[in-house]
């Protein structure tokens, strides 16, 4: 009897054990300790809850459970965070769960797009490359968006690879697509690969003009739509009917995502500030700037970054407060030119492979060149380097003189970095056998000389920290890139032990996040980071909620009351919000200035019987409801409800997620215990590769409290009841 033939023939799926090794790493650099997140960044988490009790909050992005005002971003990776509460509840590691997975996602998509073109073992140092790159790590544990902003990117540019290998034109509209969904992500920070793309697409694509032109046309269709479908549709509704969207001057969110979101972090804060400060770093001469909107720099706990200076000290020069970013670590950027992305400040984050990526872009490109060919008549190869390259270059000079954004928002960098890297290195250990003897000892000396300067770049990151260390990768930079130069017999080897020379540094900075349970507003790494005894000083604003406080709250609200109470700012809200799951009204945003609500319109409210107590921070500014408040509401004394009562536990989440240093009921960052604390603390070992931060130096990171309060005067808290 004849056999019938399998009308469905097996696929054989060949698994990269490499792989699976890298991505078990990366779930754990990323995953471990997440169940010690607490609340993150306690002003989203706040959202997250927010979110998950209607479905008008939920399209909205809503701050409060009332609906009354949004946060600083769009809502797409908020939903992600939403459905996975909703799935399992409010709990430190599902809020943070979605960043996780998104971060394996990149890590795996990085593979994806760089093994067809250049080989198994340029996707496998590339996916280990960003694995092991610090800002990522610290992103993947947090509630913010870059790490779900980084992934739609990575699709973005997969798809549209697969786009012109297949000659699909709707695929480029996918591509173009995706993006327009990164954009309700973060906004304009996702425009930035936007010309890596379009360059791609016309250099790529081996069809006649016509075809790639109507593709660009399908492609921007595509993009128009995804981008301006969400702005739209709320700005379309009555501004009566919606929440006010937070951080916009104009409550619109177009304003919101050109303004705040768009040109004002390239050119600083212009708007929605209480006055300037000294610069962020910004200004090579030190020059004041305007302030930025003092979110997530408002009476923060947070720590200095893992860089290891003390508050105010702007560690690329060295100099203190002019660019220091604000007199806060969280906007210590450096200073602004073509060095700061070399510079401790940004550099202990991101860096650590930037020169190895540089000169791998030129090996890779050299060793690709066809010497038969025009210069203009280019390969794959060549084509995919642009492509990276095109990613690269853009965002490294957005960073470069930017005056507005946090360290972690380079993040944006760390894909184009691996893969340029490792494809250097492939292209390179390829061209031993493949380019001729003369060729080839030019690309040995240029990786060579890379060998170096990345070493030497890595001593400078960890020279505060351990002068060892940084002799130690220094040494064996040098010795290698001497083997890599005149040892032609076994070049491979040496290159391999330099690759690893030059990982180990980086791999104990992306393990501090994990060891630490960092999970924090402002995420960071670095072995300061390692003196908190496991805790980082994580989310910002006030990290604690007074339970006497709700208790009273509770006990003399009527039965019309709509919010628990009402404040200035975000910062005081959030705590309240994520333990009672109650509305609080914040009438003037994130930091108190937004102009959510006129003084006309808080009477009517309190009038009605919907707001009836007010609490004034220890970081409140004084805008007209708030000298309302004072003239008109009764004060309340601390002591009638238990004013140094306070727990930084919401229900549902882990003791031990507690973000920091608890906030004292008389304002200011910790209070003087915490400060005892945290000021001049040793660190904790880790093994050998801990006492790097024994150095001195180090301790001086651990001062979180010394800028307590943020800008402006402390004041104590107070209680005010409303007629």
């Amino acid at each position: 009897m004849e056999q019938r033939k399998n009308v469905f023939p097996k696929k054989h799926v060949k698994i990269d054990l490499w792989l699976v090794a890298i991505l078990v790493l990366a779930a754990f650099l990323y995953g471990w300790n997440i169940w010690k997140a607490g609340s993150a960044n306690s002003f989203y988490t706040s959202a997250i809850i927010s979110m998950s009790e209607s479905w008008k909050n939920f399209w909205y992005a809503s701050f409060d459970p009332a609906g009354f005002i949004t946060v600083d971003k769009p809502p797409v990776a908020l939903w992600f965070m939403v459905i996975f509460v909703k799935i399992f509840g409010l709990h430190g590691w599902s809020i943070v769960i979605s960043s996780v997975l998104f971060s394996l996602g990149s890590v795996f998509l990085i593979y994806k797009m760089i093994k067809p073109y250049f080989g198994t073992l340029a996707a496998r140092i590339a996916a280990l490359l960003m694995t092991l790159t610090p800002i990522v790590v610290a992103d993947a544990r947090t509630n913010n968006m870059d790490a779900t902003l980084v992934f739609f990117l990575l699709l973005a540019c997969y798809v549209l690879q697969k786009a012109v290998s297949k000659h699909n034109i709707w695929l480029v509209g996918l591509a173009f697509a995706l993006v327009g969904v990164s954009f309700n992500v973060k906004m304009l920070q996702a425009f930035m690969i936007l010309p890596a793309m379009y360059v791609f697409y016309w250099i790529a694509s081996k069809e006649n003009w016509k075809r790639i032109l109507w593709g660009s046309v399908v492609g921007t269709i595509a993009l128009i739509v995804f981008t301006l479908s969400w702005p739209l549709a709320v700005d379309s509704v009555s501004k009566q009917n919606r929440p006010y969207i937070g951080s916009s001057s104009t409550n619109s969110v177009l304003n919101l995502a050109f303004g705040y979101n768009g040109t004002q972090r390239l050119l600083g804060q212009t708007t929605g500030t209480g006055g300037t400060f000294t610069g962020m770093g910004n200004s090579k001469k030190g020059t004041k700037t305007k302030a930025p909107n003092t979110k997530k720099l408002t009476n923060s706990n947070k720590q200095n970054k893992a860089g290891g200076k003390a508050p105010g000290m702007t560690k690329g020069t060295g100099k203190t407060g002019n660019n220091a970013g604000g007199g806060n670590s969280i906007f210590n950027v450096g200073t602004a030119g073509v060095t700061r992305l070399f510079q401790t400040a940004l550099g202990q984050q991101i860096s650590w492979y930037l020169p190895l990526a540089l000169v791998g872009l030129i090996i890779a490109y050299l060793a690709a060149y066809d010497t038969k060919k025009k210069w203009w008549q280019l390969n794959r190869r060549q084509e995919q380097l642009i492509y990276w390259a095109g990613w690269l270059v853009p965002v490294a000079g957005f960073f470069s003189v930017a005056s507005f954004f946090h360290p972690y928002y380079t993040i944006m960098l760390a894909p184009p970095i691996a893969v340029l890297a490792a494809v250097g290195i492939s292209s390179f250990i390829e061209s031993l056998n493949t380019v001729p003897s003369k060729k080839n000892y030019w690309l040995r000396g240029i990786m060579g000389v890379g060998i170096i300067t990345n070493g030497a770049l890595q001593a400078f990151f960890v020279w505060e920290y351990s002068v060892i260390a940084g002799i130690v990768v220094a040494v064996i930079s040098v010795i290698m890139s001497i083997f890599i130069i005149f040892n032609y017999s076994k070049v491979k080897l040496f290159t391999a032990v330099g690759l690893l020379g030059l990982l180990w540094l980086p791999a104990f900075w992306s393990l501090t996040p994990t060891i630490s349970a960092e999970s924090a507003a402002i995420p960071t790494s670095g072995p300061s980071l390692l003196s908190g005894n496991g805790q980082s000083a994580g989310s910002i604003g006030d990290s604690s909620a007074n339970t006497k406080l709700i208790s009273y709250l509770n006990k003399h609200n009527g039965s019309k009351v709509k919010y628990l109470f009402a404040t200035t700012d975000s910062n005081t809200a959030a705590p309240y919000i994520i333990k009672t799951k109650k509305a609080v009204m914040t009438i003037g945003g994130y930091n108190g200035t937004d102009n959510a609500i006129t003084l006309k319109q808080f009477k009517k409210l309190v009038k009605k019987g919907e707001i009836k107590y007010f609490y004034i921070s220890s970081h409140t500014n004084n805008n007209a409801i708030v000298r309302w408040v004072k003239k008109h509401g009764k004060k309340i004394s601390a002591s009638t409800y238990g004013g140094n009562s306070s727990s930084t536990t919401p229900s549902g989440m882990s003791k031990k997620g507690g973000r920091g240093p608890q906030q004292s009921a008389k304002g200011g960052a910790g209070g003087k215990k915490n400060m005892a604390k945290f000021q001049g603390k040793k660190p904790k070992k880790m093994g050998k590769m801990g006492k790097m931060v024994k150095n001195k130096k180090n301790k001086k990171s651990n001062t979180a409290g010394k800028m307590s309060g943020g800008m402006g005067q402390q004041q104590s808290s107070v209680l005010y009841e409303l007629d």
